[in-house]
């Protein structure tokens, strides 16, 4: 098959978890013999961390503007088998209505913000992303969240046939690796910073380290602030490229997962840092949010904490029972969330569509 996407980024993971999700599902559709072709507008503040992409059967193409990439896009879609339109991709609506028009492909919208955009829907506003007319125009519609949500975006927003398709890791990027001591911690945690899960970081990473003076906490992400209450025992790391994400998490006695709000009051809707640290093998603190234990069987593939006792208890636990933890949480990992079954999902997913339409 081959695919277009139109996305935020692939070719920069600085600050976008899409980046990592999508080069480990173009791994798995690559190796099963599927191109994808996968469009994003430059911008400055990716041009500036782009990663060195080999990928077989991956093409990315970066343009200036809309008016110059539409010639491109359109003869991409005359012999394309699938057409996806992301969130967050920078020209969300131009692409939606040029995938809309084509007479070919599966046309498809994959909401990797499920969580964001019904919080804004709900709160009045429209994400600039969407169609001005919802997402009755596509043929399926993918959530990267599930739950409630499919079911919601049919209400708020017309989606006609709505399935999820979570986050996943490719093993292959993300397994045990040799650990590094500038990335040694007791306790670690990936992710950019956003006001509205401070409160949990704070919780859940600052207290601890404010109560553990002896011990190590490593942070690693973008756009923190200046006024972030560092404590002396917190070491920063600004950017982690992705090659160095094994490494970072398996220097890691315990690493945190921190849900963003919409996320957690949502539900369903598992980070894929929390899939990229299992499979590399490191045991997993999270806050807890309904759903995540169709993820991770809680006190046994992972361990769920609500305040900073819950951490401080976790990090006094004997080395056997953490690695008992991580080698179920990494099982599990490779059994059920891994690219390569997401891949599979997807193709399913499309063809399932085009049989619907065949019929």
């Amino acid at each position: 098959m081959k695919l277009v996407v139109f996305g935020l980024s692939i070719t920069s993971a600085w600050g976008n978890g899409h980046a990592t999700l999508w080069r480990a599902l173009c791994r798995a559709l690559g190796a099963a013999g599927h191109r994808v072709l996968f469009c994003e507008r430059d911008t400055p503040w990716y041009a500036g961390a782009r990663d060195d992409l080999d990928i077989p059967g991956l093409e990315t193409l970066v343009y200036p503007d809309w008016d110059s990439v539409r010639p491109r896009a359109t003869a991409a879609l005359r012999d394309a088998d699938a057409a996806i339109v992301t969130s967050f991709c920078a020209d969300g609506p131009a692409a939606s209505a040029l995938v809309q028009e084509a007479a070919r492909p599966v046309r498809v919208f994959y909401d990797l913000d499920t969580p964001v955009t019904l919080a804004r829907l709900a709160r009045g506003e429209r994400p600039d992303y969407l169609p001005l007319d919802g997402l009755a125009g596509f043929d399926l519609v993918l959530s990267y969240t599930g739950g409630a949500a499919p079911e919601r975006l049919r209400e708020a927003l017309g989606a006609r046939h709505v399935v999820p398709l979570y986050g996943s890791v490719d093993p292959d990027a993300h397994h045990p690796a040799p650990p590094l001591p500038h990335y040694a911690a007791d306790l670690s945690h990936l992710g950019t910073y956003a006001a509205d899960r401070h409160a949990a970081l704070d919780r859940l990473f600052i207290d601890p380290a404010r109560r553990r003076p002896a011990s190590r906490f490593v942070l690693a992400g973008a756009q923190y602030p200046l006024d972030f209450p560092w404590t002396p025992n917190i070491h920063f790391v600004r950017h982690l490229p992705p090659g160095e994400h094994p490494a970072f998490f398996s220097s890691s006695r315990w690493t945190l997962n921190v849900t963003r709000q919409d996320m957690a009051a949502l539900g369903w809707c598992p980070s894929g840092r929390l899939f990229e640290a299992a499979s590399c093998g490191t045991p997993v603190i999270s806050d807890a949010w309904d759903g995540l234990a169709d993820f991770y069987t809680p006190g046994e593939e992972i361990l769920l904490a609500r305040d900073t006792d819950d951490v401080l208890d976790a990090l006094d636990m004997d080395r056997a029972q953490r690695d008992r933890i991580a080698a179920r949480a990494r099982e599990r990992t490779l059994d059920e969330h891994t690219a390569t079954r997401r891949a599979a999902q997807l193709l399913n997913a499309l063809a399932s569509v085009r049989a619907s339409a065949a019929a």
